[in-house]
């Protein structure tokens, strides 16, 4: 009697483990996130800050074609190590991409071709620009440093400064001339690449953070003003070649320009204003509305893709949450959106 009672719960624990072991086998699984190939075309790389003193700066990558975006692709192609203190930017040069982590005062170096870690430079006070001036020699933008940082790109390390008072940011370079924007000072500076050395400056008033050049290959500068000193944001059209000021679009005391771009052309200008707004670089008037409103939204990177000319634009919501990605074509009108990291601040498109 107990022999059978035990040959029967053995049938039906077997049957159970086997019923069991099917369910799992036949269950569909659902993977967290759709991959994006690194190794894909027309990739679109997204710079998350991640939050202030937190840590959690990322890299999302988007694939346009399937939509599809990897938040956190740093943390997957090495080892689940944290890249720092709030991503200011990135930038590909040579074989390799830049991340200039601010608060973290470094620049992580990775492979272009898998995006593993090979190098950090170390050094910086709060670095904020990476800019190529040969092919082993980059200036670098600094919040606090007081100077310029200049870096040997085969080296891995800072070689030089060129004293520079303010809080620098964005640069660019033509006819042998790197032109610096300053925050904190009045003056757009003129630094001899060759020499490394300051010499001359623009005045263009307070706040000046973002620059691009057109296709005349005329320089665009956009202060965001100082309203504690009743200085309005202004935009700005200059000469490289003489320095003069050409153009000065005033905006009002209420307004808030920032995140001066262009697209692959060169002949349209965008920035962000309570939306974004476009501004052809041969009109010589401000637009009178931005072409996409910025709502409830809370309006913090913009880029413009030169495959197809589709504006990028990320939404921060509360600077606590993932940020919300949107692209729309160049009438204004919504193509798609995605999710990327926290407080994305811009894109780098391939």
């Amino acid at each position: 009697m107990k022999k059978r009672i035990y040959k029967q719960f053995v049938f039906i624990l077997s049957t159970l483990v086997f019923v069991l072991q099917a369910c799992v086998k036949d269950k569909p699984v659902t993977p967290e996130k759709a991959l994006v190939d690194l190794s894909g075309v027309g990739k679109v790389w997204v710079v998350d800050e991640g939050g202030y003193g937190y840590s959690n700066a990322e890299i999302t990558l988007y694939d346009p074609g399937t939509n599809a975006a990897n938040t956190g692709i740093y943390a997957q192609q090495n080892n689940n190590a944290a890249l720092g203190d709030v991503c200011q930017s990135m930038l590909r040069w040579n074989d390799n991409y830049y991340l200039v982590v601010n608060h973290s005062g470094k620049i992580v170096v990775v492979n272009a071709s898998d995006f593993a870690k090979n190098a950090t430079i170390t050094g910086f006070n709060s670095p904020r620009y990476l800019l190529p001036i040969s092919y082993n020699k980059a200036y670098v933008s600094d919040l606090y440093a007081n100077s310029i940082q200049v870096v040997d790109l085969s080296a891995n390390s800072i070689v030089g400064s060129i004293p520079c008072p303010g809080a620098t940011e964005q640069m660019a370079m033509i006819y042998n001339k790197v032109f610096v924007t300053n925050t904190k000072s009045n003056y757009t500076y003129v630094i001899n690449a060759t020499t490394n050395a300051i010499t001359d400056s623009i005045l263009v008033g307070k706040g000046a953070a973002s620059l691009v050049f057109d296709k005349n290959d005329k320089l665009w500068i956009l202060s965001g003003g100082d309203q504690t000193v009743s200085i309005n944001p202004k935009l700005l059209r200059i000469d490289p070649l003489t320095l003069q000021i050409e153009l000065s679009l005033p905006f009002s005391s209420v307004e808030k320009p920032w995140r001066l771009c262009t697209n692959k052309n060169r002949d349209v200008l965008y920035y962000l204003n309570n939306g974004v707004c476009q501004l052809p670089v041969q009109n010589t008037s401000l637009p009178s509305a931005p072409l996409i409103t910025q709502g409830s939204s809370v309006f913090y990177g913009l880029g413009i893709n030169p495959a197809d000319g589709n504006i990028y634009v990320s939404d921060a919501i509360d600077y606590v949450q993932k940020s919300k990605i949107m692209i729309y074509k160049t009438n204004g009108s919504l193509v798609t959106s995605f999710t990327a990291g926290i407080i994305s601040n811009g894109f780098v498109f391939e």
